[in-house]
């Protein structure tokens, strides 16, 4: 069987951090057998070329200089920022449609697999028509949120999601905002971790040991992601009045948009738990934070946008890190946090009830141990690739029969 990935980002040289579950989930998919290729976006210019064995298909929309809508940050941020670069879509959809229509005469796959439907559902449809391929539309959550600022978007993604002959979704949350839109089956298609199986870099012997971890002097709570809104962090450095600075030291990994903000505010408290920011980190320092830390946090929002974690596949790579982990019961979250079973939940937005959840772990080292066992099993059940890619191809079988 051979496969047509369509999506706006992919990683453009090996190192490239860009997409690290699109690229691991192509990955089990040519493991398990299957051709794989990929059309995305150029980026300044860039060319064809071949990424762990895969061709990664560019289409050129605009000149070299101009062609930064995706990589590095979302499109919808670049365009909010840069108002201009909404101009390039039209170029962008008609570059990919024809380009997609060039590589399905050639490489002819038996299924097109397009991620994040608007707008690659339409650069995906010509080829499908034409050469009678199934379309799979995967959501992220993203594009759906667009329909609030856009409402043309919103006929233009339920049509589209009438001509798919499968409808994959990252979380239950997704799933249930693609309903709303169009009565449809939809499959349940989350990431695993993208972390390499039985790592022990981040410092617990892998997937398969279950230890807590000791606490050297202060429980150390960590967050790692993009300095944005929807990640909370604000309420997180709120959540440090209501621990003591004798006891515990939230350490905020990365950068953004918020960086300097979230600094002055964190300034201004005092008596409270020590705030360290770590800025953007190389993957040793990294995997130290997660070796010396006691608990993961990611305190995400509904921002102002309507935007929230689809998923949360950070917290699927802590617990498999071996850390307990706090968040907030908004997006996807609870299909990767299970209250009191795999991570505990706190309601959005709420500092005290983010502090009392960290206070309980470090009183109580039997309740990150059950955590621990809870979260592992529902890796496993859930979040496991074989699983994942098998579900993935059964659903491939099924339309191409």
């Amino acid at each position: 069987m051979k496969v047509l990935v369509i999506g706006s980002v992919y990683p453009r040289f090996h190192e490239d951090a860009e997409v690290p579950w699109l690229r691991t989930s192509i990955a089990h998919l040519k493991k398990a057998g299957l051709g794989i290729q990929v059309l995305a976006p150029a980026y300044k210019g860039l060319r064809t070329h071949e990424i762990d064995g895969v061709k990664v298909n560019r289409f050129r929309y605009a000149p070299a200089s101009w062609e930064i809508l995706t990589h590095e940050e979302g499109a919808p941020s670049k365009m909010a920022s840069r108002p201009w670069l909404q101009l390039l879509a039209i170029p962008y959809i008609i570059s990919g449609f024809f380009k997609c229509i060039g590589i399905c005469r050639k490489f002819r796959p038996d299924v097109i697999h397009a991620h994040w439907p608007f707008p690659h559902a339409y650069i995906a449809l010509g080829a499908a028509k034409l050469f009678k391929i199934p379309l799979v539309l995967n959501f992220h959550g993203a594009e759906l949120l667009l329909i609030r600022k856009k409402k043309w978007v919103k006929p233009l993604l339920k049509f589209a999601i009438g001509q798919a002959q499968a409808v994959f979704a990252n979380s239950s949350f997704t799933a249930g905002k693609i309903k709303a839109l169009r009565n449809v089956d939809v499959e349940w298609s989350p990431y695993g971790t993208t972390l390499e199986s039985g790592s022990t870099s981040a410092g617990n012997g892998g997937t398969s040991a279950i230890v807590p971890h000791p606490v050297n002097g202060k429980f150390k709570i960590l967050f790692v992601g993009r300095h944005i809104e929807r990640k909370g962090i604000c309420y997180l450095i709120e959540a440090a009045k209501h621990l003591p600075r004798d006891q515990f030291e939230i350490r905020i990994v990365g950068v953004g948009d918020l960086t300097d903000k979230l600094k002055s505010q964190a300034a201004e408290i005092e008596d409270a738990a020590e705030i360290i920011f770590t800025g953007k980190l190389s993957p040793e320092e990294l995997a130290n934070e997660y070796r010396t830390a006691n608990v993961f946090t990611l305190p995400a929002i509904v921002d102002s946008k309507g935007d929230t974690e689809g998923l949360g596949v950070v917290l699927i790579e802590a617990m498999e890190l071996g850390l307990p982990v706090v968040a907030s019961n908004v997006g996807g979250i609870p299909d990767v946090v299970v209250d009191g079973v795999s991570g505990i939940l706190v309601p959005e937005k709420d500092p005290e009830a983010l502090a009392g959840a960290y206070r309980r772990l470090a009183a109580d080292p039997g309740l990150v141990k059950q955590l621990l066992e809870g979260a592992q099993k529902r890796i496993a059940e859930c979040f496991s690739w074989d699983k994942i890619v098998e579900r993935q191809i059964g659903v491939y079988k099924k339309i191409t029969k």
